[in-house]
């Protein structure tokens, strides 16, 4: 090991210095200052992504900021617009990156990878970080329909057993619909685009293959017409087909400019070669006056290119595979056309995001990580669709370490306790007992949680809790984070229920000594805190002051219900929230996100609702009002431009808390019994409609539940297809007096507006 002995950091520093560089050994010194010390400074998958993400915005630096007569994707023309809200001034900014509108919708079939992107003007990103397709109209006279360049657009998602993003834009007496979809069953996919396009007086409808994408440049190299039908093959590799001949073809390098400032000269080349990677190429149409025109653009996602994806069987069978996913699905019905729309979309969501493993994204977080996946899986669990938690649930092995560690990110000690609980909630969920080749790995994983736990003899207020890391990586620097010892807690508490139902009986009672042991270490720090702060909340560490961080730490009531609805810590850390930390209604996260997020809104709105705070509403409001018009989130939310500002511009967690706080808003799990309809908003039973949502899975087995306003009549009807002993059940309708109900009773008269 002579390297260990090799002076580098004299040579490195001696190195800077002769460069007139300042100190890198003391730079990171310093920057280690900030946190808690670590085994692990930071996961390398985290630095190896964000290093990628900044060479792109390098790129996009280069590219972008002097060649603004080129068409650009939505963000770049607001961001770089001095009279847009999202500007952003460029100055000694290294790197440009899309900060203020990381919004697109996804589409696919259950069970690909694949997921074509839609961004917020139509722009079709075919693969995987790729090169994109977009569609204008231009006119002989007047302006151009460049929908980037359009304030506003509609676009909607459509879901007739099929994700299909519907995005119409105008402009004068010019007007350009697309209907973008992923037809074809898993092997043989295709993304196809129809193009519906009319102008008052006679223009040309333009196809165009750009060289950049949602997140900004990316490299066409080639482009080259197909041999047998119209359309292009990129960069050798990809084809995409028309389903007419275009009038012509124009191309164009970087050297010559942006295709859209060739449109009007005459066809001449066959195809273009860019050694800068910015080639780009147009296929123009007629439009007659008065007369719409249909072009379909259709791309194989598959290397199968032996048809064209055309036909009704491609799309029966997209059809078919979504009808069978989403079978046994949780039905809601509820008087909100906007809450229910997001239900459903945020079902389609998480399906096809679950292929087998689960993603919490489709893009930049088209990847592995426990914490979403526990938010996902308990999302899909809780809606009924169990068969896709099990697969997702027996990949968790491939992911442990012979030492029993759950990895997906270095550094990060929540992961065993979430795979733990999830385990624990599918069986509880479904009464199936928990699979024999889970059990090495539950016991691993327990034992694992047991050797991270710091000494209880230390003095200090970490004594007894998992290390410091890097852990839920949206609170700050390493720390000591409470929101890995809850996950610690109940991912033991989980191998005791787990090894019980294995007869297992000392482990069983072996993991729950060591919950309790965990938890008494836990309490104690947050005594020492609350002496500290003056008041029983719970920051984020035992070091930290309060801040957005402590949202982490709310997840002791919710989902984990460590601590009770009513746990003095659990409210002041809301109460906290809800003072100093609400923007547009929605939680405002100024670690990492600097924005509005909408799951941990959410979980705060959980928090709120099993304490029986009517507040709870007004934050699911706020972030239904953050979805985009496909019904979609991104991870945070640009409190001016409404846009994505953090991570994938589809955040599958938040679907996840959607689906989950609508159920809950109809029946959740507290003690050792069930709540039924504690969050129906009064407006909804002044509508006087008719609701109802299952089969729901509850740990007591699945129950329908529907509501039926009566004049002050509420009539509430439960079925309950119990896996054992019928579980107490307490009716909390808002505006009525609840009820404790007898067992065997179905259903119960409320009068609404005699709440005691």
């Amino acid at each position: 090991m002579w390297w260990k002995w090799f002076p580098w950091k004299f040579l490195v520093r001696n190195a800077a210095r002769r460069q007139g560089f300042i100190d890198p050994i003391e730079i990171f010194a310093q920057l280690e200052n900030f946190a808690q010390p670590s085994e692990v400074k930071a996961p390398t998958e985290l630095i190896r992504s964000g290093v990628i993400f900044h060479a792109r915005g390098l790129m996009n630096s280069l590219a972008i900021q002097h060649n603004l007569d080129w068409i650009w994707p939505y963000w770049v023309e607001c961001q770089y617009d001095p009279l847009n809200d999202a500007f952003i001034p460029r100055s000694f900014s290294l790197t440009q990156i899309n900060l203020t509108h990381r919004n697109w919708t996804a589409l696919g079939v259950p069970g690909g990878t694949e997921f074509p992107l839609v961004d917020p003007r139509g722009l079709v990103t075919p693969f995987y970080d790729s090169w994109s397709i977009d569609v204008w109209i231009v006119s002989e006279e007047g302006e151009h329909l460049i929908p980037s360049r359009v304030p506003n657009v509609s676009q909607k998602m459509a879901l007739d057993d099929n994700i299909s993003v519907i995005t119409v834009s105008k402009v004068d007496q010019l007007k350009l619909r697309s209907e973008a979809e992923a037809i074809g069953p898993v092997r043989e996919l295709f993304c196809r685009v129809k193009v519906t396009a009319s102008a008052a007086k006679e223009a040309k409808l333009v196809v165009s293959i750009r060289p950049y994408n949602p997140e900004g440049v990316s490299f066409v190299n080639n482009i080259t017409l197909l041999e047998d039908c119209p359309g292009w093959r990129v960069n050798r590799e990809k084809r995409v087909s028309l389903d007419k001949p275009p009038e012509k073809y124009v191309f164009s390098s970087y050297q010559e400019g942006d295709v859209y400032s060739s449109l009007s000269t005459a066809e001449k080349e066959k195809g273009v070669t860019c050694k800068v990677g910015l080639a780009s190429s147009a296929a123009l149409y007629r439009l007659e006056a008065g007369r719409d025109e249909e072009i379909i653009i259709s791309v194989p996602l598959s290397r199968d290119e032996s048809n064209n994806g055309a036909g009704p069987s491609y799309e029966g069978t997209a059809r078919s595979a979504w009808k069978e996913s989403l079978q046994g699905a949780s039905r809601l019905q509820i008087p909100d056309d906007r809450f229910q729309f997001l239900y459903e979309a945020a079902l389609y969501t998480m399906v096809l995001h679950s292929p087998r493993e689960v993603y919490p994204g489709p893009y930049i977080y088209r990847r592995f990580w426990f914490r979403d996946a526990a938010f996902i899986l308990f999302g899909l669990l809780c809606a009924g669709i169990k068969g896709r938690v099990l697969r997702a649930l027996d990949c968790f092995r491939a992911r442990q370490t012979a030492q029993g560690y759950f990895l997906s990110q270095e550094g990060e000690w929540d992961s065993n306790g979430e795979a733990l609980w999830i385990m624990r909630r599918y069986c509880e969920m479904t009464g199936d007992v928990p699979p024999r080749e889970w059990k090495e790995s539950i016991v691993k994983a327990a034992k694992w949680i047991e050797k991270k736990r710091l000494s209880v003899k230390l003095e200090s207020p970490h004594a007894g809790l998992l290390p410091s890391g890097f852990s839920a990586e949206h609170l700050g620097p390493n720390d000591f984070y409470y929101w890995d010892d809850f996950w610690g807690v109940a991912g033991l508490k989980a191998a005791a229920y787990l090894c019980a139902a294995y007869k297992e009986d000392d482990l069983a009672a072996r993991f729950e000594r060591e919950a309790e042991v965990l938890t008494a270490s836990i309490e104690k720090s947050l005594g020492k805190v609350a002496l500290r702060l003056k008041r029983p909340a719970m920051p984020a560490s035992p070091y930290r002051r309060m801040d957005t961080g402590a949202v982490g730490s709310l997840a002791a009531g919710y989902p984990l219900r460590v601590f009770g609805p009513d746990d003095p810590r659990i409210l002041d850390t809301a109460g906290y929230l809800m003072e100093n930390c609400l923007v547009s209604g929605g939680f405002f996260h100024d670690m990492t996100h600097s924005g509005i997020n909408p799951y941990l809104t959410l979980h705060l709105a959980e928090t709120l609702l099993r304490a029986g705070d009517p507040g709870y509403l007004g934050l699911m409001k706020a972030v239904a009002d953050l979805a985009s018009p496909t019904g979609q989130w991104p991870e945070s939310v640009h409190p001016r431009t409404g846009g994505g500002c953090m991570g994938d511009g589809q955040h599958v967690w938040a679907a996840a808390e959607w689906v989950l706080m609508l159920r809950n808003c109809f029946v959740r799990e507290e003690g050792d019994g069930l709540i039924l309809c504690s969050g129906i908003p009064v407006d909804w039973l002044e509508k006087g409609q008719a609701m109802s949502f299952g089969p729901g899975p509850t740990c007591y087995g699945d129950i329908r539940i529907s509501i039926k306003p009566e004049g002050k009549t509420i009539i509430v009807d439960w079925n309950g297809l119990w896996s054992g002993k019928e579980p107490p059940i307490e009716i909390r309708m808002p505006g009525c007096t609840g009820v404790r109900v007898k067992p065997g009773t179905i259903s119960m008269k409320m009068k609404y507006g005699e709440k005691k």
